[in-house]
């Protein structure tokens, strides 16, 4: 029988665009009623097929649901006070009993259907555009975009469908409600492997246009699914997969053995370093991620947005309704700052928004649908005075912006009744617990449950204290904008930077992870030295946001010299958090190295976590516990796949991942 995503399938024939020539930063879109075999067998078709799946990265990268899929439960994250009363926050931090991922209740489902409708234009452009003459390396976009997707969804859901209804890997068109899955090594030996292996082949190593993919792009996706697909095949957890596969359990078709996979990952990644193209590491952590040096040379792939076209942008530009294809992942773990007070009196507390809502980095749109846990700060960022990534990662002051609000007078007074002025500290998170704070607020009214240390003007929270409604906000998902003229500027629309999901700096972690997992490596790019190159990188400092203010230094020494002398995943692990807090890749990762749930992993804690309650004044921290069986390291299948499906009630249960029913 043929099969068919029939619900998915639907949605491909609304993402039909064209390209213009030149290069430009957003591309332009038309929309098409559909697309055809006849229309990929034209110039126009594979372009406007092509655009299609660009644009599709703005329904998975910034896409704030799937961000939550991808952090929440994590070492990284936990639900926040909007975020409770079983939601899916709750769902999917597996912390609080009776509530976790369902068919109905899981964000993954934001990923299902985000991607098999442009798994289907992929299959177009490659099978027909030969006919339209164009070049192997606009195929080679397809491939890689097709790869991509299949390696999202096979990392999530475990094996997927290769056949949408007209055959393996081929354009359908048909109509049949009927669908059944590829094994985990199906797809990646069939589908992904070839796929990046013919896009590193035919892709050049310059761009065809601004953010399209090239050569390396395609080696970090191909070395880091050879990876992924190396830890699955050696299982050292036991941690089952579906579908069952049939014969030997895990075995690979082409022969291979794990460290057949992790030496081709070693290899790749570290050509890819050697050989970079157009990128390259920026000078300071700073750099990768100030919103005034977006679209630098370490950022490999992104889904990208603009504040100069609303109809380019795909969406509006003073006020964000909160779903695809906005940039609004950083609203989820944005506190709400703007419930910060000071006084206009200086004799009586009468309070007025001294930290008001803004389009800037440090700010954007408050949701506090998730939060950090407190281990972030005292055991991931524990270093705040070398390493440069806690100061280059978190808001950790705020700071008066009563000039921006147009609030009257030149003069506010805050903690202790001290006067302070437009761009004084307001509210400071401690980078460490110190003594003697006074969280009573008997004499000074914080409206957020800070507290007072004698002769500063600046309410404080220390680390300990940090809780569900009140944290560092997460300044690299910050917005910007360049039309604020002076004011507040647009905080409620999404963000018009572009997000980020691929950077050149992870080539050299999946390098370092391969050889620690036993590839053979060469000099200079062994295990320790490649992680050295990210940590001495991360020791230079040109800003701090905390004093916002230029700041130089350079603690590359002593970050290279706090590294141990034998590098472990658990250390990567903790490494690749620094650099990549936040950003979506935590849930990948403990699943990757089968670390997801678990405690005692070489001396790190993935399953439990600390963190204050939902009021503003609990400060008393609470160890919470996730329970994460094997079976929770696949998520649901959407329970909208499940019913669209023609089959019967037993094929339903069989298509579904196990633990789900």
């Amino acid at each position: 029988m043929k099969q068919i995503l029939i619900n998915t399938f639907r949605g491909a024939a609304l993402a039909g665009v064209i390209l213009t020539a030149g290069c430009q930063k957003v591309l332009k879109e038309t929309p098409r009623s559909t697309f055809t075999p006849q229309y990929f067998q034209t110039q126009n078709g594979v372009l406007g097929g092509l655009t299609a799946l660009y644009a599709h990265l703005r329904n998975i990268y910034g896409n704030a649901y799937y961000w939550n899929m991808c952090q929440c439960g994590t070492d990284e994250t936990t639900w926040g006070q909007s975020g409770g009363s079983g939601s899916n926050f709750q769902a999917q931090d597996y912390s609080v009993t009776g509530v976790h991922p369902t068919p109905t209740l899981s964000d993954a489902g934001q990923l299902w259907g985000n991607t098999f409708p442009y798994i289907n234009t992929a299959n177009g452009v490659i099978q027909y555009a030969a006919t339209a003459g164009v070049a192997k390396s606009y195929i080679a976009e397809a491939r890689f975009f097709r790869a991509f997707d299949y390696f999202l969804l096979v990392q999530t859901f475990g094996g997927v469908p290769l056949d949408l209804g007209s055959g393996r890997l081929q354009f359908n068109t048909s109509t049949i409600r009927g669908s059944v899955r590829d094994s985990v090594s199906i797809v990646y030996t069939k589908a992904i492997f070839p796929d990046l292996n013919a896009a590193v082949t035919d892709l050049p190593s310059t761009r065809r246009v601004t953010g399209a993919v090239t050569k390396q792009v395609a080696q970090l996706f191909l070395a880091k699914a050879y990876l992924t697909y190396g830890w699955w095949l050696e299982n050292p957890n036991s941690i089952p997969s579906y579908p069952v596969e049939s014969g030997t359990p895990r075995k690979d078709p082409d022969g291979h053995d794990p460290a057949y996979y992790y030496q081709q990952a070693y290899n790749i990644a570290v050509n890819a370093i050697q050989n970079p193209g157009i990128y390259g590491l920026q000078p300071t952590y700073y750099d990768v991620n100030v919103a005034t040096n977006d679209y630098n040379n370490e950022c490999m792939l992104y889904s990208d947005h603009t504040q100069s076209s609303t109809q380019y942008n795909v969406s509006d530009l003073g006020y964000g309704a909160g779903g695809t294809p906005d940039n609004w992942s950083g609203w989820f773990q944005t506190w709400s700052y703007p419930s910060i007070t000071s006084s206009n009196s200086p004799t009586a507390w009468v309070s007025v928004n001294s930290v008001q809502r803004a389009a800037e980095q440090w700010g954007g749109r408050p949701w506090v649908r998730n939060a950090p846990t407190i281990e972030v700060f005292t055991k991931t960022f524990a270093d705040k005075t070398n390493d440069s990534r806690y100061d280059g990662t978190f808001t950790s002051v705020y700071r008066c912006n009563m000039k921006e609000a147009g609030l009257p007078g030149t003069t506010l007074y805050n903690a202790n009744l001290m006067p302070i002025t437009e761009g004084s500290a307001v509210l400071s998170f401690l980078p460490a617990d110190v003594s003697g704070i006074d969280y009573s607020n008997s004499t000074y009214k914080s409206s957020v449950g800070a507290g007072v240390l004698p002769g500063r003007a600046d309410f404080v929270i220390s680390p300990s204290a940090f809780n569900r409604i009140v944290y560092p906000g997460l300044w690299k998902l910050g917005p910007y904008r360049t039309d604020n003229n002076g004011g507040l500027g647009s905080p409620n629309a999404g963000s018009t930077r572009p997000n980020t999901g691929a950077k050149f700096s992870e080539l050299f972690f999946i390098a370092a992870e391969a050889a620690v997992k036993g590839a053979t490596t060469t000099a200079g790019y062994d295990a320790k030295s490649l992680i050295n190159v990210i940590r001495a990188r991360a020791g230079k400092w040109k800003y701090s946001n905390a004093n916002r203010a230029a700041f130089v230094a350079d603690n590359s020494a002593a970050m290279v010299a706090a590294t141990p002398a034998t590098i472990t995943v658990g250390y990567i692990l903790a490494e690749r958090s620094r650099e990549y807090y936040g950003e979506g890749y935590r849930f990948y990762d403990l699943v990757r190295t089968q670390r997801f749930g678990k405690d005692g992993q070489e001396g790190y804690d993935y399953g439990t976590y600390t963190v204050g309650g939902i009021a503003y004044t609990d400060h008393t921290p609470v160890k919470n516990t996730r329970t994460i069986t094997p079976q929770l390291y696949l998520q649901p299948i959407p329970q909208g796949q499940i019913d669209a499906m023609e089959a019967s009630d037993a094929a339903k249960k069989a298509y579904q991942n196990p633990g789900y029913y």
